[in-house]
């Protein structure tokens, strides 16, 4: 059977890659044939190494919502719940998630999400009804438009951990605490296309509120600290080999002592950047060098990423209730060689407080 009647297979394929990406669910449902072609992973690479692909930036993102309880009470009422935005800086488009029908009062708190091929996985966090800390995935397919379970992370209870993904289909998970808050220095891996997890060697040091990132090939466990430092943060990181199967300790990896490395992200140009005080820094190995200050007016960082040549900011000044967004171009520098923000505009639908953030090529 022809993709398209009266058309070479190579011709029709050349046809669907280029689809609107929010036109996808919608073909794959046309006929068996368009979704075995369109759900195959090779469909992504072919549209990417075509140029077709684009980034969007998903945020767990708070929001006003009216609920009611589930045990038959059918009394409603509002409250803050968190949801995922995705923004599409090509266009400046917004938009949200379908929500996950079993989380009726929205995302878990202090979850982590994860972009990983065309898949957003969410991970872990705490019930905002009851606190209960989660050990559930949740995978969005931006193909499909569809949610699907993943399996459960395994072992014993873990938050504020650190996650990042190499972006095709594997996601590490380190440190954070266990239910009597004390630090942790085990580690999984997560498979997404085999629905697998693989416990890691133990990383030499305990780190509470580390950032995972995928950085020259390999997974840099960044920063965090030990029980007994409770938020004294670590400025030394651990590179996992998977040739030898270990953790490699990488001293004064961030300079600074008691840095939060929550904001650090790796750039589309392979190097590192992150908000220190009241500044964005890149690393220049080993040192890291001021790129350039914060957008005047902010104190608080909520997230950073890279896209498409920019640094994306996500912040608020002292005394705002809204969040807002500015963008860095990193290869603009104004006539003072002084790098200049340009804020985003945004609605206020999309300037509430932003927990946790990704990016995904798509």
């Amino acid at each position: 059977m022809d993709l398209i009647p009266g058309l070479p297979n190579e011709i029709a394929l050349e046809c669907l890659i280029r689809l609107p990406v929010d036109q996808f669910s919608k073909a794959a449902s046309v006929c068996k044939k368009w979704n075995g072609e369109i759900t195959l992973p090779e469909f992504r690479r072919r549209r990417k190494v075509s140029g077709l692909t684009r980034t969007v930036l998903a945020m767990v993102q708070s929001m006003v919502a009216t609920v009611k309880k589930p045990e038959g009470d059918t009394a409603l009422f509002s409250t803050q719940v968190y949801r995922l935005s995705v923004c599409d800086p090509e266009n400046g488009s917004w938009y949200d998630l379908p929500p996950i029908s079993e989380l009726i009062y929205g995302l878990p708190r202090f979850c982590r999400i994860v972009g990983v091929g065309s898949d957003l996985v969410v991970i872990g966090g705490c019930d905002p009804d009851t606190w209960r800390v989660m050990d559930c995935v949740f995978i969005y397919n931006f193909i499909s438009g569809s949610w699907r379970r993943g399996a459960d992370m395994p072992g014993q209870q873990r938050s504020f951990f650190g996650c990042a993904s190499d972006s095709d289909r594997m996601i590490v998970v380190a440190g954070g605490h266990d239910d009597e808050k004390n630090a942790m220095k085990s580690a999984l891996s997560y498979d997404v296309v085999k629905d697998e997890w693989i416990t890691l060697p133990d990383m030499v040091m305990e780190r509470d509120e580390c950032k995972v990132v995928f950085h020259k090939g390999k997974f840099h466990v960044i920063g965090g600290y030990p029980t007994w430092a409770q938020g004294h943060f670590e400025n030394d990181a651990e590179v996992f080999d998977t040739a030898t199967w270990q953790w490699q300790l990488e001293d004064d990896f961030l300079s600074v002592i008691n840095t939060s490395p929550h904001s650090c992200i790796e750039g589309d140009d392979g190097r590192l950047y992150m908000c220190r005080g009241g500044d964005v820094a890149v690393k220049e190995d080993p040192t890291w060098q001021k790129l350039a200050g914060l957008p005047a007016g902010i104190t608080s960082v909520a997230y950073l990423t890279a896209c498409q040549g920019k640094l994306i900011l996500v912040g608020r000044g002292q005394f705002d209730e809204l969040y807002s967004i500015y963008a860095l171009d990193l290869d603009v520098e104004s006539d003072d060689k002084v790098k200049k923000w340009t804020k985003v505009e945004t609605s206020d639908e999309y300037s509430g407080h932003v927990q946790y953030g990704c990016c995904l090529e798509i």
